[in-house]
């Protein structure tokens, strides 16, 4: 066996080179023969993990992850495994994993790029840079750290990275490539144009709008919006939690004089793949007393966005204190609490990019192994921050925040607290079947549909009665919606289990700090009683 042992060296490298170009079956073959010869070989038997990670085969990842840790705990092995954990959405697990590695002193590379991930999803921006900036020293070469560490870059280096990636080999999806392709395409028409970052020309910092009912029928409300004044024209469109940006269908963008930049596709909820749109710029977006200049709007090529003129994320008020109050009726907007020792602080509608900084884009979707999200860090602002909880604050809840979706922490009945969206543009409240399974009982629903930007869902089940606690709040849910939400966690990066709707966030104010990822719910007893 001492010519065999010899090739080991060679395998992995060719194992680690076919993983990293994407041609993940025959790197699975080649890491199997290494385990003939060496069968508890950390290099390989991560490898597999990380295959079945990237195949989006997440129960067989566990799988191998189980195996794996039962022959052996080396670093590289315990590494991966905390990747499987972060994906199943156990994010404090995965942290655990991933500390351990680091305290005993093992230079693991992927072990800073996990806790870049927790990090950032915490919203602590100025800690996640000093891991990625770690992992990249210690493995400049692996492609989910450059992608991660890309975040760091000015613009100009951002497009040569995109330009010799997408020339190179790499391991990424046909969704995640055109994903790219379009961002860095994005990239390269702001450049050209030298269109100056979106900005809040008015004088205010804190106004209130009246939120406007959108029915489904003269009897039954869907949803609010709000007045949004694009170049002049006015619009409701529907304010939404769980979208990010403004999104409007093509005959208002064309009615406000809204100049395509360039093409891109949008993705939701559905099973209908991603729809063709194009990002322009509007000159001016008024919102209440704010006027804003230079933004960025998608625009749906198709007729409408899910029934709307269009969409709203409250992602683009990420600068203020966001406070929808459904009861009254209002959208107020507010300074967030100055950090110790801050100066004062210009705010601006929620841009995909700011040009002069480390700004993480919202566009190669909010893949995590694009980006979990983009800095919170606009050009006036002293590079990335970690949160900062006010002392007022404290009572808040602390979420998740991946790119723009504000993952809230949820328990369901006595099972371990899971990831659910918050989501005023969802009418129900949803759960994945499986989650679903260990609480209630499931079963197939032919009479309500599901749709999304992408389209309706094919299989919608219903679950019975669930009682969800989130924040400081303990809901009994008389029926949840159950549809599989894998394409969305496969997207996200971890395991969204559901979505918090509609129905059930009408009787509540939401108070939302983008920034720190804290989310307040109230709930007004004597109102409802």
């Amino acid at each position: 066996s001492s010519v065999a042992l010899s090739s080991m060296p060679n395998l992995l490298g060719e194992a680690i080179a076919l993983y990293r170009k994407g041609d993940f079956d025959a790197a699975l073959a080649k890491y199997q023969a290494v385990l003939q010869e060496k069968p508890k070989s950390p290099d390989a038997l991560a490898g597999i993990i990380r295959i079945y990670l990237k195949q989006k085969k997440v129960d067989q990842a566990s799988h191998a992850a189980d195996q794996a840790l039962a022959l052996s705990d080396a670093p590289r092995i315990r590494v991966a495994h905390g990747e499987v954990l972060f994906r199943q959405g156990r994010i404090d697990e995965a942290d655990k994993e991933w500390v351990g590695v680091v305290n005993s002193g093992y230079p693991e590379a992927r072990a800073y790029l996990g806790l870049a991930r927790v990090y950032r999803a915490a919203a602590m921006y100025q800690s996640a840079e000093k891991m990625i900036l770690k992992a990249h020293t210690i493995d400049p070469t692996d492609p989910d750290i450059q992608r991660r560490w890309m975040g760091t870059l000015s613009r100009s280096e951002r497009i040569k990275y995109l330009e010799d990636a997408l020339a190179g080999e790499n391991n990424w999806d046909a969704e995640e490539r055109e994903n790219t392709a379009e961002y860095l395409q994005y990239l390269k028409e702001r450049a050209k144009r030298k269109v100056p970052p979106c900005r809040l020309v008015s004088k205010v910092t804190a106004t209130e709008a009246p939120l406007v009912r959108l029915m489904s029928d003269p009897k039954h409300l869907r949803g609010y919006g709000l007045s949004v004044v694009l170049n002049g024209h006015k619009n409701s469109l529907m304010l939404d939690t769980g979208a990010s940006g403004i999104v409007v269908r093509r005959g208002i963008a064309e009615k406000a004089g809204i100049s395509k930049v360039t093409a891109t596709k949008i993705g939701g909820i559905g099973d209908k793949g991603r729809k063709n749109a194009y990002v322009g710029i509007a000159d001016s977006v008024k919102i209440g007393d704010l006027e804003f200049q230079n933004c960025p709007i998608e625009v749906r090529e198709s007729r409408s966005v899910v029934d709307e003129d269009g969409l709203i994320g409250t992602d683009v008020f990420e600068d203020f204190l966001v406070a929808i109050d459904f009861p009254n009726e209002k959208l107020r907007l507010g300074e967030l609490p100055k950090r110790p020792g801050e100066s004062e602080m210009k705010p601006a509608l929620k841009d995909e990019e700011d040009d002069s900084d480390e700004a993480q884009p919202a566009e190669p979707s909010d893949n995590s192994e694009a980006a979990d999200a983009k800095s919170s860090s606009p050009a006036h602002r002293p590079g990335p921050q970690d949160r900062y909880i006010a002392p007022e604050m404290r009572s808040y809840t602390r979420v998740l925040r991946f790119g723009h979706q504000l993952l809230v922490p949820t328990k369901i009945g006595d099972v371990p607290s899971k990831l659910f969206i918050l989501d005023t543009g969802a009418f129900s409240n949803s759960i994945s079947p499986a989650a679903a399974r260990e609480v209630t009982r499931v079963h197939g629903d032919s009479y309500t549909t599901v749709k999304g930007i992408s389209g309706a869902m094919d299989k919608v089940y219903s679950a019975n009665k669930a009682v969800l606690q989130f924040g400081r709040l303990r809901q009994e849910n008389q029926d949840m919606i159950g549809f599989d939400t894998t394409a969305i966690s496969n997207n996200t990066g971890t395991e969204v289990t559901g979505f918090l709707g509609f129905a059930m966030l009408r009787f509540l104010e939401i108070k939302i700090d983008y920034r720190d990822a804290l989310v307040d719910f109230s709930y007004d007893w004597k109102r409802w009683h």
